[in-house]
């Protein structure tokens, strides 16, 4: 018995340990070419490759062609320094020197290196031959033959434009992980040819529920070449697998900052990636022109183009002077009410603000079902108000029936906002059972805190709506007049997003 369990605990410590063998980075960044830009390594080099195993990098990723006597070298473009890599030797490669006094690597070169640790992956890319479909198909035999030989089959991912590639790869290795670039073939195509992931611009993406689609598929998501913020962020919202980028110290800074990253999961969103009137499944309009219980002096229109219209990824909201029902300004108010109502969440808007004395642009929620009887009984949420005589200083507010504008209780805070006429910022609110968080920039500047002495105190409890508009003059917005000179005048929305717990 003694010696069953000795052997029991003896495979028990070899399987542990053989599991533990590899430790693959846990996150979502693939470096492009090796991490090479902030240090001005070489693309495509030893040292960038070990510079993204240095950050920390899920993969690392190369591209491999073949010279005219078969061998396998590392390099982006099908030129090296003025050779056509397919047109030449290996030996004509080794005249020229790279920045960092590398010679061009060797496929064996850098898969040997990349062999020495085990926590990035080594992401091959292998590019079409200018020369034949044939002379492809031989580079796909010879890298996935050179992986086998090396034993770096663990550290090795696959993806190329040629499908025929990516599809001759899983013939010889079925069990690799391979991923298609062009980004023209479907999900479902992909998941019949046995494709393990999708590797696309990540404009591919912005078609509505693309990556929804992959992943019930079981496809993973990978978005290149992806090197700013908004796009940065945009990725991870909607929760790809994956960000190929020339910037990996810039995508990991980011990923510390992401909703995602604290437990968030996006629930809706309106990124304005179509073109024309705002997406009817997600907004419809409050329509009309009596002052809006403001004494506003515009006019709401209905699915009008000129004051509601998206374009080049921005959501335009436009006052404008017109007349309009013994109104003299048009504009529009959108509202996801009965499309999407929501309780408790993160809600983040990031918006350009329109300039300008007597303009009264607003992001903000009310309740749907008003079950506390009428305002301000049911509670006003205004995420960001800003009224054009006050230039720079950005409000949020909180009203219930205590707590409001009337009687001067209302709880709210301005905040001094660098160049919000000619910069986008993100308007958030963190709405939780017993508090509601302001942010701008991620900075937070107020907090309002449930009492749990009832309604009049706390409507907060209920299904509210979100509201994009920009009013003019009124009470507050018109308080130093209206310039004239301002129209037309546009509140520009990049994108909303709601991400709940």
């Amino acid at each position: 018995m003694k010696r069953v369990f000795i052997s029991a605990l003896m495979l028990f410590i070899f399987t542990a340990s053989f599991a533990q063998k590899f430790n693959w980075n846990k996150n979502q960044v693939i470096a492009h070419r090796g991490a090479w830009k902030k240090n001005n390594f070489p693309q495509n080099s030893i040292a960038s490759l070990n510079e993204a195993v240095k950050l920390g990098c899920y993969g690392s990723e190369f591209d491999v062609w073949m010279t005219a006597d078969n061998v396998l070298v590392v390099n982006h473009d099908p030129e090296f320094q003025g050779l056509v890599i397919e047109k030449v030797n290996y030996a004509d490669l080794l005249t020229k020197t790279m920045s960092n006094g590398e010679k061009i690597p060797t496929l064996e070169a850098y898969l040997l290196e990349g062999k020495k640790q085990r926590t990035t992956k080594l992401i091959l890319e292998i590019k079409p031959s200018l020369i034949s479909k044939e002379r492809g198909i031989e580079v796909t035999n010879k890298c996935v033959e050179m992986v086998q030989k090396l034993k770096v089959v663990e550290w090795t991912e696959y993806i190329s434009f040629d499908y025929d590639y990516c599809k001759r790869i899983l013939a010889l290795l079925p069990k690799a992980k391979v991923a298609y670039l062009k980004g023209e073939i479907s999900a479902e195509q992909m998941k019949a040819d046995k494709l393990t992931g999708v590797d696309y611009h990540f404009s591919v993406y912005q078609k509505d529920g693309w990556i929804e689609n992959a992943h019930k598929l079981g496809l993973t998501v990978n978005a290149w070449t992806v090197n700013t913020v908004p796009e940065i962020q945009w990725l991870l919202a909607h929760q790809v697998d994956y960000i190929t980028t020339n910037e990996p110290e810039l995508t990991f800074e980011e990923l510390k900052k992401t909703p995602v990253a604290t437990g968030w999961k996006l629930k809706w969103a309106d990124e304005f990636n179509d073109a024309g009137l705002p997406l009817a499944k997600n907004w419809s309009y409050d329509v009309g022109g009596k002052g809006w219980g403001n004494n506003e002096l515009q006019y709401y229109t209905d699915a009008d183009s000129t004051n509601a219209i998206v374009k080049k990824g921005n959501l335009n909201i436009t006052a404008v002077k017109a007349d309009k029902e013994n109104n003299h300004y048009t504009s529009a108010r959108l509202v996801t009410k009965n499309k999407f109502d929501f309780k408790y969440g993160r809600v983040e808007v990031r918006a350009m603000l329109p300039k300008g004395r007597g303009l009264w642009p607003a992001i903000w929620a009310l309740p749907t079902e008003e079950k506390y009887g009428g305002w301000p009984k049911n509670g006003e949420i205004d995420i960001m108000e800003h009224v054009g005589y006050d230039p720079d200083s950005v409000h949020g507010t909180v009203h219930t029936e205590k707590f409001n504008h009337v009687i001067k209780t209302q709880v709210g805070k301005a905040l001094k906002v660098d160049h919000p006429y000619t910069e986008y910022h993100i308007y958030a609110i963190e709405w939780f059972a017993d508090r509601i968080d302001f942010f701008i920039d991620d900075q937070k500047y107020l907090t309002f805190k449930n009492t749990k002495k009832g309604s009049g105190d706390w409507p907060f409890d209920q299904n509210f709506h979100l509201i994009l508009n920009v009013a003019v003059g009124g009470g507050w917005g018109g308080k130093k007049g209206v310039d004239d000179a301002v129209f037309p005048a546009s509140m520009k929305v990049d994108y909303v997003r709601v991400f709940q717990k």
